[in-house]
């Protein structure tokens, strides 16, 4: 145990910690809290025809709410993580899971757009950016050894992926046997228990770290986005929002339009779940062997491949959980590599932040990617312009990541007074 302690403590900007939090004691519990964060918010796509139909909403309506909380989830994100990297993870956690849990209790009584729009969309979205992976992925870079580090972002991400393939049949049961206003309180009590978790993932404040060269927030921003590396990272990022919250969102309702049952989007997204924690641990343990950006770009490439694939043939329940496999071992997978180039390219100091950003272009993806799903399908019927977008998006982002140069930036160093 001393020898596994001490290879923690020697982690890049890692304080000493208490020694009950062991290496692997943290990447356990913060895979249970990504587990937990993710799952109902997979699940959201399930609510869309029932509290549209409660309503008597177009499908615009709920599409839009799910955009915002997209839009809201990356706007918050480098927010959460500034305040994460200058005061510690854990009372970000906390505070995410508490809008989170609020959000989706009042989602649950929503029957007016605003109400919806709060609740499912600023609640949420905000609640996610507190207590989403990509908050935990910053902790693990933070106290974890540097050769855990790609590893650990996997097991991360992997983590959510269970969450979507664990919660998306249950959500399926439980409003079969309860009602969806039942399961969203249901999921709203769960997420409670991310507050007794976040314990383990306690970072040192900024002021606590020592480092040979100290950066201010403001000159990390600045040197990131000076860099044509992250700037390429970041934009890349965007097509993996826009292809996953739209085939998140709008999977389950194109499947019951094409005349399969909703058991079937539930066992498609829970197939694209599973395999995913195939694909994300994979991705982590790739991001060790190979260049992270080849990675990104062979992972774009084939989404692109799938997606083409999936709407040029009949639309069965094979072809569905087939589909589902393969996107699954694409779905997260980008998560290792984009944080562990950030890593590499800037350090763990404000990773937190720097990810957050990143993650910000995801997000305009992902609120683009429901919007125009809603928008499209009400005036014309069909899903199909939004598929073949997501198609265009995946071969240029397979082509903007090959640029990119995976070595740490040069610093001037710092002159004493």
């Amino acid at each position: 145990m001393a020898n596994v302690d001490n290879r923690f403590n020697a982690a890049p900007g890692a304080s000493v910690v208490a020694t009950w939090r062991t290496p692997v004691l943290i990447v356990g519990f913060g895979c249970l809290i990504g587990l937990m964060s993710f799952g109902p918010r997979s699940t959201l796509g399930f609510f869309l025809t029932p509290l549209s139909t409660a309503n008597h909403w177009g499908r615009d309506v709920f599409a839009f709410a799910l955009a915002l909380q997209n839009l809201l989830w990356g706007l918050g994100q480098p927010l959460a993580g500034i305040i994460a990297d200058r005061f510690g993870t854990a009372r970000v956690l906390c505070a995410g899971a508490l809008m989170y849990a609020t959000g989706l209790a009042l989602m649950a009584h929503s029957t007016s757009a605003p109400v919806l729009d709060v609740s499912a969309g600023v609640l949420i979205g905000f609640g996610l950016s507190g207590c989403s992976f990509m908050v935990l992925l910053a902790a693990f870079g933070k106290l974890v050894p540097k050769e855990w580090r790609s590893r650990a972002f996997g097991f991360g991400t992997a983590a959510g992926s269970f969450g979507q393939f664990l919660y998306s049949p249950v959500a399926v049961a439980l409003m079969d046997s309860f009602g969806w206003q039942t399961t969203l309180t249901i999921f709203a009590v769960s997420m409670l228990f991310i507050l007794p978790l976040s314990s383990a993932l306690v970072t040192p404040p900024a002021e606590k770290i020592k480092e040979a060269a100290p950066q201010s927030l403001r000159q990390a921003i600045g040197e990131a986005f000076a860099q044509r590396s992250y700037v390429l990272l970041v934009l890349g990022y965007f097509t993996c929002g826009f292809q996953l919250a739209f085939i998140t969102v709008h999977m389950p309702s194109y499947l019951v339009d094409r005349g399969l049952s909703a058991q079937v989007g539930g066992w498609t997204l829970a197939t694209i779940g599973l395999f995913n924690i195939v694909g994300s641990v994979t991705s982590g343990w790739l991001g060790d062997r190979m260049p992270k950006r080849y990675l990104l770009s062979f992972i774009y490439f084939v989404r692109a491949a799938a997606i083409l694939a999936f709407i040029s043939f009949p639309v069965t329940t094979f072809s569905c959980l087939m589909f589902g496999a393969v996107m699954g071992l694409m779905w997260l997978s980008t998560v290792p590599p984009t944080n562990g180039i950030i890593a590499v390219l800037f350090g763990t100091r404000w990773l937190a932040t720097l990810a957050g950003f990143a993650f910000f272009s995801h997000q305009v993806g992902g609120f683009l990617g429901v919007w125009l799903g809603g928008i499209v399908f009400d005036r014309t019927g069909s899903y199909n312009p939004v598929w073949w977008l997501a198609i265009l998006f995946g071969l240029l982002s397979a082509v903007i990541n090959v640029p990119i140069v995976e070595k740490p930036v040069v610093r001037a160093a710092p002159v004493a007074a």
